[in-house]
């Protein structure tokens, strides 16, 4: 089906505001890969509220890091700490093992020497050096060094109980196992860390360690030097080593000790027994020929064995010290670890409470921007407009105040300035396209008032026209003048039609005047005669029917157009056939228009269709559909007013073209003048076969489209 109407409709501007845009209810479309209003994009990194996390998580994720380094150095100061604790009371238990290995290695000496007043205090010594070594035995370090260097430890006592042990052997023994003693003692090792204090007093208990040992070794070496009343061999030479040791030991410490500890120290070398004990050792450097020694061991061991003691005392003060220091230090681990972690929790907790005011702050009212914005275009916008379009009022004076508003809505008044600016810019979007609609509005209607106008003078010429004609037709005898005449008055009902038709585009028109009932073969030549080329029309089975006085013009100005239209889109040979029927099981009377022409699309018959079953009705329509289409509408218009029932289906043609099915409801059918009448002969089989496939077609029509096949 072709449209051949030569309107051309004006095309408003803002046709797309209330539906092409927007849509019915405002739905919004994609256009170049941008989300408009119509629906909320899914949440993720790339909404405000994603990239303010992002941008939030970073410095957070940064400040985690720097914290979480510092947590774990003050963890890393802790664990020192408290290692460092261990390990000083493991050194303290260790110097207690070696305090009495030193005792019993220099009353075996003196024993060994030939001093037997030494035997008795050497038994109690041996069971304290065995009470510290089982107390020793959960040390896995010290377990090795007993199995290794002590083992030999009873058969060693007991050759000196005999006297057949050897005196330098037996001393290396002893200070073999020291030495092995003093190597895994932790606090043999150099001393590391971050605290100074802490440094000095490790290096300072190790250095007086050294000391102690040398002081020790030297009291176990002179006593069996002075049982036996002279040096032999090197002893004098292992006595000089020894007395060296003991003075850079103690130079060491002195250069790493605190004041109190090199007090504590030199408070131990200012005894009564020290000072007898340097007499001794004077005396023994002055025997270096070999000369007799006339001393005492007994005292020289008594005197010894205070300054042992008393620099094992200045040991442990100093171990103390370094243990206490080891406590505070892990003390204060402990808080400055807490404090971290509280101060990194709270700081973490304030940076993640200003990002959610932060994005509160600018999702809450870029939301409400967003709710006012689909609010515009799903609702008040397309209401608006459509009041607009529909009212026959001054357009101007359609603008409501809640159109008409130019400030934000309140809740957006909290967000930031320009956001407040954009919803400003929102509302003045939508006040200028109501007005532009307002104003196209009143130009459509002004256009269509127009055409009206225009339509109804063109009409009352005609008539004019029509009626000067027929009077010259019935005063003319010359037969060409008068197929002149005729042909003249076909023009102008052509013309008559086409005003019509123009009216029925503004939707305007009153319905010809009509009289009695007409038959429906008349109807049909009716519509033939308006048509330019009526001599390729067959009206080749017209059923006798009735039509209803008022559906008399409109169903023969419908049948034109659909004629014309056929006649139009076929080729100058073919004819347009014209059939009509009643079906007495649905009480329809049908005219099939019928051509062998070019045909159409599936796309544009769909679109024709939607034309006649209504939907294209109204003043939006005459301006928004294509020109090429407006005779469809004035189809589907003609249809609209003949009222329910009345349907225009299109099919396509056996063969190639196009047919055009015209359904009149019973109520629209007059009955017949005669009952008497004989009812009509039989159709034809070409008749009987177009009726069915005409059926088979509405059939598939209103499978396909229910409600446009009945409207």
């Amino acid at each position: 089906m072709r449209v051949w109407m030569p309107v051309r409709p004006l095309r408003g501007r803002l046709a797309a505001i209330g539906k092409g845009r927007f849509g019915k209810g405002g739905s919004v479309r994609r256009h170049g890969g941008r989300t408009t209003p119509g629906r909320r994009p899914m949440p993720g990194w790339r909404s405000i509220r994603g990239r303010v996390a992002v941008v939030i998580t970073v410095p957070i994720c940064l400040l985690l890091a720097v914290a979480g380094l510092a947590v774990h150095g003050r963890a890393e100061a802790l664990g020192d700490a408290r290692t460092t604790r261990a390990e000083v009371g493991l050194s303290l238990r260790i110097q207690a093992l070696v305090h009495q290995l030193q005792r019993e290695r220099g009353l075996t000496n003196g024993l060994l020497g030939g001093e037997e007043e030494f035997r008795s205090p050497l038994s109690a010594t041996r069971r304290r050096v065995d009470t510290a070594l089982r107390g020793m035995r959960s040390e896995s370090a010290v377990e090795d060094v007993v199995q290794r260097h002590l083992r030999r430890l009873a058969g060693i006592r007991a050759a000196a109980d005999r006297g057949t042990a050897g005196q330098a052997a037996t001393l290396t023994f002893y200070t073999s196992a020291v030495n092995a003693l003093y190597a895994v003692d932790p606090v043999a090792e150099t001393a590391t860390g971050a605290d100074r204090q802490l440094r000095d007093g490790l290096a300072a208990l190790r250095e007086l360690a050294a000391a102690k040992e040398s002081v020790a070794l030297e009291r176990g070496f002179l006593n069996g030097v002075f049982a036996q009343g002279a040096f032999h061999g090197r002893q004098y030479i292992d006595f000089t080593e020894v007395r060296a040791t003991r003075v850079a030991a103690l130079t060491r410490f002195r250069q790493v000790a605190t004041a109190s500890q090199r007090a504590a120290l030199e408070k131990a070398f200012a005894t009564e027994d020290a000072e007898r004990a340097t007499a001794y050792e004077k005396q023994a450097e002055g025997a270096a020929d070999g000369s007799p020694l006339r001393a005492d061991a007994r005292t020289w061991w008594d005197a010894m064995t205070v300054l042992v003691d008393d620099l094992y005392a200045v040991q442990q003060s100093v171990g103390d010290d370094v243990r206490n220091r080891a406590d505070r230090l892990s003390h204060d681990a402990e808080l400055a670890l807490a404090a971290y972690l509280v101060t990194g929790t709270l700081i973490a907790a304030l940076v993640a409470g200003l990002a959610a005011v932060a994005s509160r702050s600018l999702t809450r009212p870029l939301r409400g921007l967003a709710d006012t914005a689909h609010d515009v275009a799903r609702r008040r916008l397309p209401a608006a407009v459509a009041r607009i379009q529909q009212s026959p009022q001054d357009s101007a004076q359609l603008l409501t105040p809640e159109d008409a508003q130019d400030t934000p809505d309140a809740r957006l008044l909290g967000g930031a300035a320009e956001i407040a600016e954009v919803a400003a810019s929102l509302q003045q979007v939508e006040h200028t396209a109501l007005q532009l609609a307002a104003q196209q509005a009143g130009l459509r209607r002004n256009t269509t008032e127009s055409l009206a106008n225009l339509g109804r003078r063109n009409q009352s010429l005609v008539r004019r026209q029509l009626s000067l004609i027929t009077r010259l037709e019935r005063q003319e005898l010359d037969p060409d003048a008068l197929a002149e005449l005729f042909e003249l008055d076909h023009l102008a009902t052509r013309m008559r039609r086409n005003a019509e038709s123009l009216l029925v585009l503004a939707g305007q028109n009153p319905p010809r005047p009509t009289a009695a009932p007409a038959d429906g073969l008349e109807v049909v030549q009716s519509a033939v005669a308006e048509v330019e080329q009526y001599r390729r029309v067959l009206i080749a089975t017209v059923e006798p029917v009735r039509v209803r006085g008022h559906a008399v013009a409109d169903v023969a100005h419908l049948l034109a157009e659909l004629i014309e239209n056929g006649l139009n889109f076929s080729p100058p040979a073919e004819l347009v056939e014209v059939h009509g029927w009643y079906d007495a099981k649905d009480d329809t009377y049908s005219i099939a228009v019928v051509d062998h022409g070019i045909g159409m699309s599936e796309a544009d018959k769909a679109r024709a269709g939607a034309l006649f079953s209504g939907s294209g009705s109204g003043e939006e329509a005459l301006v928004t559909a294509p020109t090429r289409f407006l005779g469809h509408l004035v189809v589907g218009r003609l249809a609209h007013r003949l009222g329910e029932g009345a349907q225009v289906h299109l099919f396509d043609t056996p063969g190639g073209g196009l047919s055009a099915l015209l359904a009149l409801p019973g109520r629209l059918l007059a009955p017949a003048e005669d009952p008497s009448v004989p009812p009509p002969p039989a159709r034809p089989a070409a008749v009987s076969s177009l009726l069915n496939g005409f059926r088979a077609g509405v059939a598939r029509a209103e499978a396909r489209n229910p409600q446009g096949a009945s409207s």
